[in-house]
């Protein structure tokens, strides 16, 4: 079975409103059913599933999640957002820039965007001049009093995890505690018999994410052994021999493989791949791990699978395909940074003094 054929039935699968992990499914297990001879059967691709699942690191999707919910039902969050809101609410755009500070980069862009859509839509001044008169009431050192223990939260987070302390996993756990302690015994804002109610939303959400993360390390297994990446890989060899063009592909490539490929896999399986490509070109190991990952979590965000895409209609029960489009605008300017980190790339190549990249450069 040919790799086109194989993604042209994705593809279908998908307009046809199949699922995403079902599809994925599906396609995963095509090779076998139209050639006995390719080497993966259906047994060996529940495996590679549960296999798939049968992660540490992963074990942080979950945990991040009833993390998040405990936060949002136990107010932390609007505590912490609450701060943000003290200095920034009454600016145009200032609710949304008050919380899209992802990085300062793709933060400073989608903050740009933020501010053109708030000011060509228009925005509920009134609502929000009401809430940032109620905060400035209080007076800073009440909201930052009340918000003490929210802000606490990611500083415990992140300072077990960059401080060696935790793991990224066992710091999700530490979140998840730490969000139901503070939310039950000090803010007082849910109670133990909504526990049961806050897991029974926090498997809710998490489960088709765990779903099309394990059907897509499926498919990927079956790439694999198609050899997919290797014949993108010499094709890109073989027919570019300018570093901005070669960049250029590898680019687009990682972008394709982000919308339909789990990052973990995708990382695995490009890396050995592509390095030789780029360190060939005088591009460091580093430097290429950053355009890797960004091309990885833009795909992230992507659709036809967009894991972050089903995760915010999960939680919103708004279709993903309406949270597509409103977020196409924003998967611009992300696409906007990766063009802007691009550059500073072949300016080092330049300055290194490597005479055929500044060659092919100037082709």
């Amino acid at each position: 079975m040919s790799v086109a054929l194989l993604f042209i039935i994705f593809v279908v699968g998908l307009l046809i409103a199949i699922p995403v992990s079902i599809t994925l499914g599906i396609t995963a297990v095509l090779p076998s059913v139209f050639d006995p001879s390719f080497t993966v059967g259906a047994k060996y691709l529940i495996r590679a599933m549960f296999g798939g699942l049968d992660s540490f690191p992963l074990l942080a999707v979950p945990m991040f999640v009833l993390s998040g919910i405990i936060m949002a039902k136990g107010g932390i969050s609007r505590k912490l957002f609450d701060v943000f809101a003290y200095f920034l609410g009454n600016l145009t755009a200032g609710m949304p820039c008050a919380v899209i500070i992802p990085g300062l980069m793709i933060g400073g862009l989608l903050m740009f965007y933020a501010v053109f859509y708030c000011r060509r839509h228009g925005e509920d001044k009134e609502k929000l001049r009401a809430e940032v008169r109620r905060l400035h009431d209080k007076g800073l050192l009440n909201v930052v009093k009340e918000s003490f223990f929210a802000i606490l939260s990611p500083v415990i987070i992140l300072g077990c995890i960059y401080s060696g302390v935790a793991s990224p996993t066992e710091a999700t756990v530490i979140s998840v505690f730490y969000a139901l302690l503070i939310s039950l015994f000090v803010y007082k804002s849910i109670r133990v018999k909504d526990i049961r109610e806050i897991l029974r939303e926090a498997v809710k959400t998490f489960t088709p994410i765990l779903f099309i993360l394990a059907t897509s390390v499926a498919f990927s297994r079956v790439l694999t052994l198609m050899q997919v990446p290797q014949t993108v890989s010499e094709f890109i060899s073989s027919n570019f021999h300018s570093a901005v063009l070669i960049l250029l592909v590898i680019n687009l490539f990682l972008l394709i493989v982000g919308m339909v490929m789990d990052t973990t896999p995708a990382i695995l399986i490009l890396t050995p791949i592509l390095l030789p490509i780029v360190t060939e070109l005088g591009m460091s190991p580093i430097q290429f791990s950053v355009i890797m990952v960004v091309n990885l979590a833009i795909g992230f965000v992507t659709p036809p699978i967009g894991v972050n895409l089903f995760v915010a209609s999960s939680l919103t029960d708004v279709p993903v395909m309406k949270i597509a489009g409103k977020s196409a605008p924003m998967i611009g300017y992300f696409l906007g940074a990766l063009f802007l980190t691009c550059p500073v790339y072949l300016i080092r190549w330049m300055n290194a003094g490597k005479p055929l990249i500044i060659r092919n450069f100037m082709r």
